[in-house]
């Protein structure tokens, strides 16, 4: 199944329903509710930096880092992300040690330099920010203030890296961007703005060959993060030659917009394999590394804010379809694509780089603000509560590089090439592996950044749902907090609260999740009478006093979501949430040197007992098919919920509150293959001669093991034998 994409959002509202709710006197404003597309953009934001003319207007605006505060399970989630791996890499890691490290030189010479320290800071100051730790704001400081030390005459910043061409790679750059747009967001550090801009007026004098040349492969596929930073700086100072270094970044990108790829093409961007047939159609990407997909696939949206070119956006829509047509038949929102896509490897055992999960986060981050499409965020929140959190131990002090739909072993063999790439890419490691190991940190903040948003009627919007609280701006520079509370997405209700020492008319919107049918909305504990549509924004536009309280009410249903292309396999929704069946996870500690992936390096005398990792195997059967009612096959499911944990993380099977029951027959010849993996789906329906049993379905995000995408049992003339390995 393709995502259904929401169409290309690129003016203001398209007709909306408005209804007049309440209107207490004469001098109080009308009350109006109204659904809405995307928000106005007819107006700009008079309170924060939005894109400048000639730039697309922004459909939403991120607000600085700091002005939201997490709450709740997302609050225990940062700081434990705090008290783990992310905050205590530095003393880990061989390359954030401090001695002889590049980024801490004035000259960019030295050992470690590349893209890790950059991952790593990326999460780890805004982390900082965001939990106003000083003892970790203190930490990043250091690192900033040597990035910008490090500027040399010519503009050039950071490692000395240079091609055989002697061309700079820019790769690890663009990470220490973000980082330095952060700080600024939070210190205001006019220091940053000069910096950068002397930077950019360096890459813009460069020959086209020299800058983000083909002699360094990541920066060529990843020039859209280049691109997203110029952008960010021309709306701070509008220099309209920065405009000129978009177009010139995008012309050198690799062509994440065109479809004029030949095969040949696509074989110079990947390692080539013996063997390998390569169909015609793996030519529409011009990529299949999984971490560039779900991090270049947005470059053209990007662009198309100065083109305006309706193509360059449609373009980006396109690679996310495209992926996913081949390699996104899978729950959890990503697709199966290991280290690379392969042909013919599109099973749910396939996986996914942490490092693609979080990347793709951030570019549907990046693509909400650019369009204001809600699909993006319902995308968003798909990843995050079914894919992200078993890609850590809960605790999250050690990680794996991999992580599938369908996995029942998580040990440190080597599964090639039933998994690309080679090594123990499924292992629980602190260690491992370098890429992932850094870059993990950034996907909680960056959630957090922007769950909420300014839009540009100087307004407020709400886009994804975690508990927090908003300090923002509204109306003409007046000062306001929203909080919200929520268990969301384990219960269906959302209660913001406005507090301010005096009434403020501003509007505030809501987004409506495509999957909820029925929302239900109140203001002051009265009922909004109108239809809310699902896949908008439920605009509230009103006086707001101190006080005052929205409750948002989403009803969860459960739905069955039947993934033809891929054996007729099923899987099991319940609002955002999907499901697994609960296996009973055995944990093994390892010794953590022992298990790493050949590439790791850590700090000489660190102690790894306090950093083991963990194989995980399972203690009960997982070859499970599931019995459906065909007529109305939600109704094969009964819902149970539990108490709230005590230690508010619910990701753990023992600490959700939401579990499913349903009646499943096993599979005997279901078994774990040749590669030591679950072995491939094969057609439903299936037949099985085994007992009915009961079973338990946990939500995806909360399994490490877990069967996500299940055969179907059935005992008809249709129904299949399943053949074994």
């Amino acid at each position: 199944m393709i995502f259904k994409k929401t169409k290309y959002f690129l003016g203001a509202v398209c007709g909306f329903i408005v209804l007049l709710v309440s209107c207490n006197s004469l001098n109080t404003k009308v009350e109006q509710v109204s659904n809405q597309k995307i928000p106005d953009t007819s107006s700009i934001n008079v309170n924060y930096i939005s894109n400048k003319k000639p730039l697309v207007s922004s459909a939403l605006i991120k607000l600085p880092v700091g002005a939201v505060t997490p709450k709740g399970w997302m609050k225990e989630t940062l700081e434990r992300q705090a008290n783990g791996l992310l905050g205590h890499l530095g003393e880990i890691s061989a390359w954030l040690q401090k001695e002889n490290n590049a980024w801490l030189s004035n000259n960019g010479n030295g050992a470690w330099g590349w893209e890790e320290v950059p991952y790593w800071l990326k999460g780890y100051g805004n982390t900082a920010y965001i939990l106003q730790d000083e003892k970790m704001i203190s930490e990043t400081k250091e690192w900033i203030e040597a990035a910008m030390s490090s500027q040399r005459a010519d503009g050039n910043f950071g490692p000395v890296r240079l091609g055989s061409d002697g061309s700079q790679d820019f790769w690890p750059n663009m990470i220490m961007l973000y980082c330095l747009q952060s700080y600024y967001e939070y210190a205001n550090d006019a220091r940053v703005l000069s910096f950068m801009s002397k930077y950019f007026k360096y890459q813009l004098g460069l020959p086209d060959d020299q800058l983000l040349s083909k002699i360094h492969y990541w920066q060529r596929v990843r020039g859209g993060d280049n691109l997203y930073s110029v952008i960010w700086l021309y709306n701070r100072t509008g220099e309209k030659w920065l405009l000129e270094l978009v177009d010139k970044i995008h012309r050198n990108t690799a062509p994440w917009s065109k479809r004029d790829n030949t095969l040949d093409d696509i074989k110079n961007w990947k390692e080539k394999r013996e063997g390998t047939e390569w169909p015609e159609w793996y030519a529409n990407l011009v990529d299949w590394h999984n971490v560039n997909v779900a991090q270049g696939f947005r470059e053209p949206a990007q662009y198309y804010q100065l083109s305006h070119n309706t193509k360059d956006l449609n373009a980006t829509y396109e690679n996310f379809d495209i992926i996913r047509k081949h390699f996104g038949q899978v729950p959890g929102g990503m697709f199966g694509a290991d280290e690379n896509a392969r042909p013919g490897y599109d099973d749910p055992r396939q996986g996914i780089e942490t490092c693609g999960v979080v990347e793709q986060m951030n570019s549907n981050e990046h693509l909400l603000r650019i369009t204001g499409d809600p699909f993006w965020a319902d995308h968003t929140e798909e990843i995050t509560f079914n894919t992200f959190p078993a890609t850590m131990m809960p605790d999250l002090k050690s990680l794996r590089y991999i992580t599938s739909p369908n996995m029942v072993i998580n040990d440190d063999k080597n599964h090639r090439p039933g998994i690309m790439n080679e090594g123990p890419f499924l292992m629980m490691n602190p260690f491992s592996s370098r890429c992932c190991q850094h870059n993990h940190g950034q996907g909680w903040p960056y959630l957090v950044e922007n769950s909420w948003m300014a839009t540009p009627d100087n307004g407020l919007a709400a886009t994804i749902y975690v508990p927090s609280q908003v300090k923002a701006k509204v109306a003409q520079g007046k000062e306001v907090k929203l909080s919200l509370e929520t268990q969301y997405p384990f219960e269906d209700d959302l209660k913001f609260t406005f507090n301010a020492s005096e009434k403020i008319s501003f509007p505030l919107y809501l987004r409506i999740p495509s999957w909820c049918k029925n929302a239900l909305l109140s203001i002051n504990n009265k009922t909004v009478d109108m239809a809310i549509i699902s896949g908008q924004y439920a605009k509230i536009d009103r006086e707001w006093k101190d006080g005052d309280v929205v409750i948002l009410s989403l009803p969860k249903e459960l739905k069955v979501r039947k993934w033809k292309e891929n054996h007729n396999s099923v899987s099991i929704d319940y609002g955002p949430l999907t499901f697994s069946l609960n296996i009973d996870e055995n944990y093994i500690r390892k010794e953590s040197d022992k298990t790493a992936i050949g590439d790791s390096q850590w700090q000489e005398g660190v102690d790894k007992e306090k950093w083991p990792s963990y194989e995980i195997y399972p203690s009960t059967p997982w070859n499970y098919g599931l019995l459906l009612d065909e007529e109305t096959p939600e109704n094969s499911f009964t819902i149970e919920t539990r108490k709230w944990p005590e230690s508010n993380y619910p990701f753990t099977p023992a600490s959700t509150p939401i579990v499913l029951k349903a009646k499943a027959k096993r599979i005997p010849k279901w078994t774990i293959d040749k590669h030591d993996l679950v072995s491939e789906l094969q057609d439903s329906p299936v037949k099985s001669l085994e007992k009915t049993e009961s079973v338990e379905l946990v939500p995806m995000g909360a399994a490490r093991l877990r069967i996500t995408a299940f055969p179907v049992i059935g005992n008809g003339e249709d129904a299949k034998e399943w053949k074994s390995n």
